[in-house]
């Protein structure tokens, strides 16, 4: 299975240098999007609701100190399928020339951030809510 980090070096391959903030938020919409046409997610790791929006801990760790990033210290976008490419690919034509602080406005205004960040600053959002959110405002195909 592909990871964050095998999806973040294909957003940069895809977009180029970019932001560590709006970085989390391309993640975040590729996972999502991903539990609703796909059914399945993206990579293993957990996202987090955080104070600027979802946030997957481990990437953070990666990019920790750095506001603009090229490259990831690892991964390979050879490990995603092409259905994932694709997904992602949609991903970066809808959101991909917003800026970051767009972006995490709009996860604000969404449930699955609300519902996490209610329950506490770094709490899971969960595939599930994803799913039970974007599956109710999602596009055809």
């Amino acid at each position: 299975m592909a990871d964050v980090f095998d999806t973040a070096t294909y957003i940069l391959e895809q977009r180029g240098p970019m932001t560590t903030m709006k970085l989390q938020k391309l993640i975040y919409y590729s996972q999502a999007w991903s539990t609703v046409w796909d059914d399945d997610v993206i990579f293993p790791e957990s996202i987090e609701a955080w104070r600027n929006g979802p946030v997957v801990r481990e990437l953070w760790q990666d990019m920790k100190g750095q506001f603009r990033v090229d490259a990831v210290s690892r991964g390979s976008s050879a490990n995603l399928t092409d259905t994932q490419k694709e997904t992602i690919a949609r991903v970066l034509s809808f959101y991909g020339d917003k800026d970051a602080q767009w972006l995490s406005d709009l996860t604000h205004m969404e449930d699955p951030w609300k519902k996490a960040y209610a329950e506490g600053q770094n709490t899971e959002i969960f595939p599930a809510w994803l799913v039970e959110y974007y599956s109710s405002i999602a596009p055809a195909k």
